[in-house]
């Protein structure tokens, strides 16, 4: 069970809607609009539970089912929410141990929204009870397609129950305190542990906190979130064993790790607002959808976005006209079945009410909700790329708990940034229109040309990437790699630590570095790098590039590691030979700077990001499926049949080819 039990063969188009911020009148407004827009699947409920249980034990279920009927009357389906992600002020007021407590020990009130402590028995209790009754009353109404679990799961504690949920947690991971200790390098700084009552979340202390209390507070702390979805998913999945269940990532975060929440979710939802302020905000975004589609493992849903400004940058600019569907294709060319918005009607009131809506203030006289039609009209003739996937020769190793570990504190550089190390490597591939998977670093490469590690802090074994390289594959890896265990301790011997054979060198010292690097390669050329050097001593391996003295690109064998920053067109130069030497497909041969390529399934999805028309030359050309639509939007142009060679692209044009 999947996307596809819901999605029925067709794209969803929908988004959040909250009816219980409006009049019942506005309902039938409402839907008829969704209508001239093809929305086919509503979200709702997300935030209702004040409006369910108005006070303790009250149920108002008479207003869900009136707008579950309107919609389902109308064509219209419902991903139904549980609204349990934001309690309502009466269980703070008379639970305040429901409450979080932050980092300082303050506990923080209601009033907005993640009020909730995980591991609190009285939310639970409530929060299930809710959804039991939730369940009990549309787990078979015709409307409900999918389940909408609790939303956007990040909530962190610090209090005494968690300090006690903690325990049992390190109990379970560790056995004894001896273990812990030595997990946990306690003989440091005389932080030995004489009895678990001694142990308690990381709190504000007066300098540095012990590492791996760190790391396995952020270890609980996932572990924490999923035991309350779980929860949730047990009571809904008994009501009707048929409909599948999800919740929505937060982009590129952290809060929890989402390989183990992928793999107990039907189908995986995401929420992403690029910046339109951001002339290589498609990179990042490309970025977001690989890794989804990556924990998808196929199809996914593309829960929110907006339809433009949001409200809490800094500085919210508005979507240039025709940015949106550009966004929107993205999505489906990397691997989204559904394509969805918070929220429909963009609220009057509260603390979103400059969040657009596919529905603005001023009505549906206005240049965005033209653009929602279009889009819709757009989506509907996408048929046939329903559960159509992506194949990718490349995979970039990701892990959550070496993304915790990299970011603590004490570290030779401060402003070490896994994400920014991603994007150095991925942009080359993204520019030469080649897909990108994400995986563990426990999986199976077998299926990959080229695997690139952008940094892997923690890593406990490096096995898989051996049977990898000794398969035939290609393999880079970036610095700051190998340098601990699990528990935060560094490696015997010091960095790469498990990589140290495979990649035929051993790194003596790794440091930042403040001054711009001159390097040579006969490879590469003159190119200047910076933020890090490595003082690398090779055994086995061959030097690529030198800063000077000094080894920075380096190969052993297929093995491939840089030892520093190169600048961005050596790195697109690393990155063109190692495609090719590997032999990793591309979309199409040539791409103009700023187009995006991707092939899903049969079609070739072209999504021009740039202000300015292009031109792109498509051997074979093939048939564009939105011909003739959007085009004031910045559409493809001409008859069905897109020219043999070339195809046109508008500002922020959108093209999808049909190929043999």
């Amino acid at each position: 069970m999947g996307l596809g039990a819901a999605a029925r063969g067709r794209l969803l188009y929908g988004g959040d809607y909250n009816p219980e911020q409006w009049p019942e009148e506005v309902w039938a407004e409402d839907v008829e609009l969704m209508k001239r827009a093809g929305v086919n699947v509503a979200t709702v409920g997300v935030f209702s539970w004040a409006t369910i249980e108005p006070e303790p034990g009250a149920r108002e279920f008479g207003w869900l089912d009136r707008v579950l009927s309107l919609l389902h009357a109308n064509g219209i389906a419902v991903c139904l929410a549980t609204p349990t992600a934001s309690p309502p002020p009466w269980l703070g007021h008379r639970h305040p141990e429901t409450l979080p407590v932050d980092f300082d020990g303050r506990r923080l009130s209601y009033g907005s929204r993640n009020q909730f402590c995980p591991s609190s028995p009285v939310y639970r209790k409530r929060s299930l009870e809710l959804v039991t009754d939730l369940a009990a009353r549309y787990a078979h109404h015709p409307a409900v397609v999918m389940w909408h679990v609790n939303n956007e799961y990040c909530e962190v504690c610090h209090c005494d129950v968690s300090a006690e949920h903690f325990r049992r947690w390190l109990r379970a991971r560790h056995g004894t305190l001896d273990a812990l200790n030595a997990a946990w390098s306690t003989a440091f700084w005389s932080q030995r542990y004489g009895d678990w009552d001694e142990v308690v979340p990381p709190r504000r202390a007066p300098y540095l906190i012990n590492p791996a209390q760190r790391l396995d507070f952020a270890r609980f702390s996932s572990d924490a979130l999923l035991e309350c979805f779980l929860a949730e998913k047990a009571v809904l999945r008994a009501a009707n064993p048929d409909v599948p269940i999800t919740t929505n990532f937060m982009g590129l975060d952290q809060p929890m790790d989402y390989w183990s929440l992928a793999a107990h979710e039907d189908v995986v939802s995401h929420d992403w607002y690029p910046d339109p302020s951001d002339p290589k905000s498609h990179v990042g975004t490309a970025i977001a959808y690989d890794l989804v589609r990556s924990l998808a493992g196929g199809p996914w849903a593309l829960m929110e976005q907006a339809a433009s400004a949001v409200n809490w940058r800094h500085r919210n600019p508005a979507k240039p006209a025709g940015q949106l569907r550009a966004q929107s294709a993205q999505a489906v060319a990397r691997g989204a079945d559904a394509v969805c918005f918070f929220q429909w009607r963009a609220s009057a009131g509260g603390a979103e009410k400059f969040h657009s809506g596919m529905l603005p203030h001023a009505g549906p006289d206005t240049r965005v909700f033209r653009e929602v039609c279009e889009l819709g009209a757009d989506l509907a003739r996408l048929e046939e790329v329903v559960g159509a996937d992506v194949r990718a020769s490349v995979a970039f190793a990701l892990d959550w708990e070496s993304w915790w570990a990299c970011r603590l504190d004490a570290h030779p550089a401060g402003d070490f940034d896994l994400l920014a190390r991603v994007r150095d490597f991925y942009e080359p591939l993204f520019d030469l229109g080649v897909a990108v998977d994400f995986v563990r670093p426990d999986a199976d490469l077998s299926g990959y040309a080229l695997v690139v590690v952008p940094n892997l802090y923690l890593l406990r074994d490096a096995s898989r990437f051996e049977s990898f390289v000794d398969g035939g594959g290609t393999l880079l890896v970036g610095f700051f790699s190998g340098v601990v265990d699990g528990n935060d301790r560094i490696h015997p011997g010091g960095a790469p630590g498990p990589l140290r054979e495979l990649l035929g060198l051993t790194v003596h010292e790794m440091a930042p570095v403040e001054r711009e690097l001159r390097c040579e390669s006969e490879l590469l050329g003159e190119f200047t790098a910076d933020f890090w050097l490595d003082d690398v001593a090779p055994h086995g391996a061959e030097v690529i590039a030198r800063a000077g003295d000094a080894p920075v690109v380096l190969r052993h064998g297929r093995a491939w590691y840089t030892a520093t920053r190169p600048e961005p067109a050596a790195t697109a130069r690393l990155l063109a030979h190692l495609v090719e030497s590997a032999g990793v497909p591309r979309a199409l041969p040539e791409l103009p700077s700023g187009v995006e390529a991707v092939r899903r399934g049969g079609f070739l999805f072209l999504v021009n990001h740039n202000d300015d028309p292009v031109t792109v030359t498509v051997p074979g050309g093939g048939v564009d499926l939105l011909a003739g639509a959007g085009t004031g939007a910045g559409g493809g142009q001409g008859a069905e049949a897109a020219p043999a060679d070339e195809v046109e692209l508008g500002r922020f044009g959108v093209a999808v080819l049909r190929q043999p």
